[in-house]
């Protein structure tokens, strides 16, 4: 009987996430073992303090503040840092010293990511990701693999739990942002500088990974039209859910094919209202999940936990498993399926339908000279409100108006917004927003 092989993995970073992972190689070391075909040693976690604070009680003799020496010693690596620096110079350290990488840092990825790719396939090491989208969902590889044999033609996903959890509460309470926001705080879905997850940068940075992915190309944080939710009102999630409508933010990537912009990837984050019986609508609370849309599959849905300690635990350990079984096994590495260069196109390429709030004068004639505009660009109005309002002090009368489009292009939809807003009759456009699965 041959001896089964002992591979040394460094951890870096020890937080909730990292903690987790620490904790389940030493508690499930015999079944990791047994799955992987090799003991899985973990040989020293890499901290800026060896003193912090943790959920979780490990051996203090794992703990170092030299991370460099660490992963030169190492046949694994993960990395749960964060951040650009100094996460990028050690994974490229440990590639180059011929260890597998595990990460979850999708923003170092997506703005980086091709640096760590190429230099991963020199070294013939494996560089894995499962962790940076949507957390215990495993859905990257299914992309990768399981439907590397179908074309995909649309993503759609809710990927950061933390906005989720805030529409959702919205939606649910009908509580104002600023209200839904510290409750997310207080229950721990947010931190308490919230920026990089209302403002949808942290979904972004999702999104180009999922669009890479997913079209065999490699795109960018830059490539990724980025809106937050700090807009969205109180108003405008009960003006959705009298339409029949739930606002979530969603990152989109799909392929067009434009006579104007020609061929590509539109890879996109905004706040999106879709119709209550998709089945993104139903996601609620931190969860998470992704919808896919495949030539020869159809219809897909991966829904799961999408942040916190022990889940996102659950998608690393996945990812070293199978590392692992590669360094026992043999043979080259797996990082990502490239195959050519498809470009990312802008928003204005985009075929999409709006949702638009206006604040009118209620007099004769607003209705058709607002429908003219909308004629004018090529836009066809599918659903049109109206609602009255009087001012019991001045008498004057107003009217509200919430109008659906049908599908055009995003240039004709915000020339069409652009046009209204210089009529007289308008007193103000109250919001904008998207809407996907009509």
């Amino acid at each position: 009987m041959s001896e089964v092989r002992t591979l040394k993995v460094a951890l870096l970073g020890c937080g909730n996430v990292g903690a987790q992972v620490a904790r389940i190689l030493i508690d499930d070391a015999e079944a990791l073992a047994a799955r992987s075909g090799a003991r899985l040693e973990l040989s020293g976690i890499a901290v800026r303090n060896v003193d912090s604070p943790r959920d979780v009680e490990l051996p203090r003799e794992l703990f170092t503040t030299d991370a460099d020496i660490l992963v030169k010693d190492a046949d694994l690596v993960i990395e749960l840092m964060g951040g650009i620096e100094p996460a990028r110079s050690l994974i490229l350290t440990a590639i180059q010293n011929g260890a597998c990488v595990v990460t979850g840092n999708k923003a170092l990825l997506a703005q980086d990511g091709p640096t760590l790719y190429e230099e991963a396939d020199k070294a013939g090491v494996q560089l894995s990701y499962e962790a940076a989208v949507a957390g215990a969902i495993p859905i990257l590889r299914p992309i990768r693999d399981s439907l590397s044999g179908d074309r995909i033609t649309r993503v759609l996903g809710i990927v950061n739990g933390t906005t989720n959890f805030i529409l959702d509460q919205m939606d649910s309470t009908g509580a104002q942002f600023a209200d839904a926001l510290a409750e997310a705080q207080r229950l721990g879905y947010a931190e308490a500088d919230p920026t990089a997850d209302v403002e949808g940068h942290d979904a972004a940075a999702k999104a180009a990974i999922l669009a890479s992915l997913s079209f065999h190309t490699r795109f960018s944080l830059d490539d990724v039209y980025c809106e937050g939710i700090t807009k969205v009102s109180a108003s405008d999630i009960a003006s959705a859910k009298e339409a029949g409508f739930v606002i979530k933010l969603l990152a989109i990537a799909e392929k067009i094919d434009s006579e104007d912009h020609g061929s590509g990837i539109s890879v996109r984050v905004h706040p999106t209202l879709l119709p209550r019986e998709h089945p993104l609508a139903a996601v609620r609370g931190a969860f998470n999940a992704v919808f896919i849309e495949a030539e020869n599959a159809g219809e897909l849905m991966f829904y799961g936990q999408g942040a916190g300690g022990t889940p996102t635990a659950s998608a690393v350990l996945g990812d070293l498993v199978s590392a692992a079984r590669r360094l026992v096994l043999g043979g080259p590495g797996r990082t990502e399926t490239t195959t050519g260069h498809v470009p990312a196109l802008a928003i204005d390429a985009s075929n999409t339908s709006y949702y638009i709030g206006l604040d009118v004068a209620d007099q004769a004639g607003v209705l058709a000279r607002i429908a003219h505009i909308f004629a004018e660009n090529g836009v066809s109005i599918e659903i049109m409100r109206q609602t009255i309002h009087r001012d019991s002090e001045s008498k004057v009368e107003s009217a509200e108006l919430k109008i659906v489009t049908h599908r055009a292009s995003e240039a004709a939809l915000a020339a069409t917004v652009e046009a209204v807003k210089g009529l007289d009759v308008i007193n103000s456009v109250t919001s904008v927003l998207r809407v996907e699965g009509v």
